[in-house]
């Protein structure tokens, strides 16, 4: 469709959307379009927010793209909102941690990873939108078994699960030594 422009339609589309377009969406928008029109108008989008007199950028996010703010106006966005970050315990980031990685899970094995009992903390999750109940295991007691949710890729901003760090990225080299005076050990204080 060549007497028309897509990519002032995409700007309004995204413009306009809570939550990240996945490509999907947006072949179902735009039939009269192939992918590749549509997946070119989006890198112009992409590469013309670029531009440092934007304050805005198009990224990939949580499977589709999404307008967001540039991370260098963060400080007077958050003046403006006035809203505080995502807060979320040492013990809500282990418990995500665990539920990111070994999905899908069930309470039980977060609790044998933990070492201590994980209710409150899931249930503080799935309040805030950051996990969801995928269903049960189909085991004796037919269990919950817990997933992250898109909310999970867009606040870690993520484009899937597959940037997860791997383990090696995240380990600290093995030291044959104990813990420094620096380092001080970490200890399980019994909270969740």
């Amino acid at each position: 469709m060549s007497e028309v422009d897509l990519k002032p339609i995409l700007e309004s589309l995204f413009f306009v959307t809570h939550t990240p377009l996945k490509l999907e969406a947006l072949r179902e928008i735009f039939p009269e379009w192939s992918e590749e029109e549509i997946l070119s108008g989006v890198r112009r989008l992409q590469e013309e927010y670029r531009e440092e007199s934007r304050g805005i950028e198009l990224v990939e996010v949580a499977g589709g793209y999404q307008f967001r703010t540039k991370p260098s106006c963060a400080p007077w966005i958050s003046r403006l909102k006035k809203a505080k970050p995502v807060k979320l315990s040492q013990s809500a980031l282990e418990t995500l941690a665990i539920i990111a990685y070994q999905q899908p899970v069930i309470r039980a094995k977060i609790e044998e990873i933990r070492g201590v009992d994980s209710g409150w903390v899931l249930r503080t999750l799935l309040e805030k939108g950051l996990i969801k109940i995928l269903g049960r295991k189909e085991i004796p007691g037919r269990p919950l078994v817990y997933g992250t949710t898109q909310a999970f890729l867009e606040l870690f901003h993520l484009k899937s699960l597959d940037d997860l760090p791997t383990l090696k990225e995240i380990q600290p080299p093995a030291s044959s030594e104990g813990p420094s005076k620096e380092e001080p050990s970490i200890q399980n204080e019994g909270g969740n």
